[in-house]
């Protein structure tokens, strides 16, 4: 035995010296080895380049604190606790943030908070962060890294995208972050969260991209880039940034059966976000073209039933009457295979197309009927939903009042939906006031000036400019504010 174990060593210290390979070392031999080193060295500074990047980007990161009104119980659609915010027909998909003070139907005269994330864009003040929290906002307070308070006011908002715009005064310049390419990151690329959760605020946590093009159903627009970097409630809204800390996505959903983090996030990728961002800034909606019809998928039975070869396009079950695709020439029993020369797989491919072209654009659509293959010209419209959303944007134009720093709005259904405003209740809207001495709060709806009832902006604004000439110092305004009625005297000097 002992020779046999000195003739082992020997054949050992051969095997090395020839070959340069320990036993069970993996092919590549100190070559691997001296690999391995540098992988391991590259890991040290990426962990050290973390740091600065953390350090560089934290502090255009902000929470975001949100008070709501009061809503009334008679259009409260579901008990407000947790569970509604955890979506009850899709338990474990959550668009998260950290709620206080839950309600019940039975309890729902006390104002509630919310509180998520944001990240500064810009550094006149513009500051992204998710629709669903500041959704139903009363007052906004946004707080930067150093504990520094500003109000925030509503910009723009867009509830399909998720995304909102805010602004925020107080400061002449303010850290901010920019945006990298999302369409550039793979799976596997490593990426960096930084926000709010549970009110800790100021967290980073690391992971990689999981997968791209995610569509768990909360919209339809649903793009998501997939992360495990851990994100919980309150996470919402804040910034998804590359190794060199640009932000690729904002964070907005998890899957999740408890409510807390299990390695599967979800974030809307920067390229997805930037034309809503441009078009925020700009007027406050999204404006997105209009094709007018219903689809639904296709499966192998509905194929064969058409005469149809494969399973493949988006199947149009009805068009609306006088819309761009019926007067294009669009039938029911169509189906959509190309937008513009871009091949539609799915419904979902062709309502992406369609969000992304502009209402007024020319396109041309394949459709297959029966075994004929058609090309037609559609003029894309302007979405009914989008010239509500004009129109009020039109009205609250009209309705500002530099003096009294109000911006006012009509009550269209969306928007009483929105606020919860009974439909025969008439009104207008304060969607902003700047001035905070006033007394009026955003979701306010004035029902009177003096004695006069108002219906539109216009009457705000004329009856606010009578009072003045007549020489008053101030004027009073009977407000609607959730379920309470109040006089509200703001001074006109």
């Amino acid at each position: 035995m002992n020779v046999l174990h000195i003739m082992s060593q020997v054949l050992v210290i051969v095997l090395i010296t020839v070959t340069g390979v320990f036993p069970g070392m993996p092919t590549g031999g100190l070559a691997a080895v001296a690999s391995a080193a540098e992988q391991t060295m590259n890991m040290s500074s990426r962990k050290k380049g973390f740091a600065d990047v953390i350090e560089v980007v934290r502090p255009a990161v902000v929470n975001i604190s949100v008070k709501r009104h009061p809503r009334s119980n008679k259009f409260e659609r579901f008990p407000r606790t947790p569970e509604r915010y955890g979506y009850p027909t899709k338990p474990f998909f959550r668009r998260f943030f950290e709620r206080q003070n839950w309600r019940t139907d039975f309890d729902a005269t006390e104002q509630s908070q919310a509180s998520g994330s944001g990240f500064i864009i810009d550094p006149t003040g513009i500051v992204l962060t998710n629709h669903h929290v500041v959704d139903g906002a009363a007052e906004i307070v946004v707080t930067l890294d150093d504990g520094t308070e500003l109000m925030g006011n509503l910009l723009g908002t867009d509830a399909k995208t998720d995304l909102a715009l805010l602004t925020v005064e107080g400061k002449s310049s303010l850290p901010y972050v920019s945006f990298g390419n999302s369409d550039a990151m793979r799976a596997g690329d490593w990426v960096l969260a930084i926000g709010n959760p549970f009110g800790l605020g100021g967290t980073a946590t690391l992971g990689i991209i999981s997968a791209r093009g995610r569509d768990i159903q909360s919209g339809p627009f649903d793009d998501f880039l997939q992360i495990d970097a851990p994100i919980n409630r309150g996470n919402s809204g804040g910034p998804l940034f590359d190794e060199t800390g640009n932000v690729i996505g904002v964070n907005t959903a998890i899957f999740s059966p408890n409510g807390g983090n299990v390695g599967i996030g979800f974030a809307i990728p920067s390229e997805q976000a930037r034309p809503v961002i441009e078009q925020l800034r700009a007027q406050g909606y999204v404006d997105r073209g209009w094709l007018g019809v219903q689809i639904q998928s296709l499966d192998e039975d509905i194929s064969i039933g058409l005469g149809l070869k494969d399973v493949v396009g988006a199947l149009v079950t009805n068009v609306v009457v006088k819309s761009p695709a019926g007067v294009a020439g669009i039938k029911s029993g169509d189906v959509v295979t190309a937008f513009d020369g871009r091949p539609i797989e799915n419904i979902r491919d062709l309502t992406l197309a369609v969000a992304a072209a502009g209402s007024e654009e020319e396109v041309e659509l394949d459709v297959r009927r029966g075994v004929e293959v058609k090309t037609l010209t559609v003029r894309l419209g302007v979405n009914p939903e989008n010239e509500a959303l004009s129109g009020r944007r039109k009205e609250i134009d009209k309705g500002s009042d530099d003096t009294l720093g109000l911006s006012l709005a009509l009550l269209p259904s969306e928007v009483r939906r929105r606020f919860h405003i009974e439909n025969t209740m008439t009104g207008v809207l304060v969607v902003g006031a700047r001035s905070v001495p006033s007394g009026l709060s955003r979701g306010d709806v004035i029902l009177k000036v003096g004695t006069e009832p108002v219906s539109k902006p216009s009457d705000v604004v004329e009856l606010v400019a009578t009072a003045r000439e007549k020489g008053q110092s101030a004027v009073v305004f009977y407000v609607a504010r959730s379920l309470d009625r109040r006089f509200i005297a703001v001074s006109l000097t």
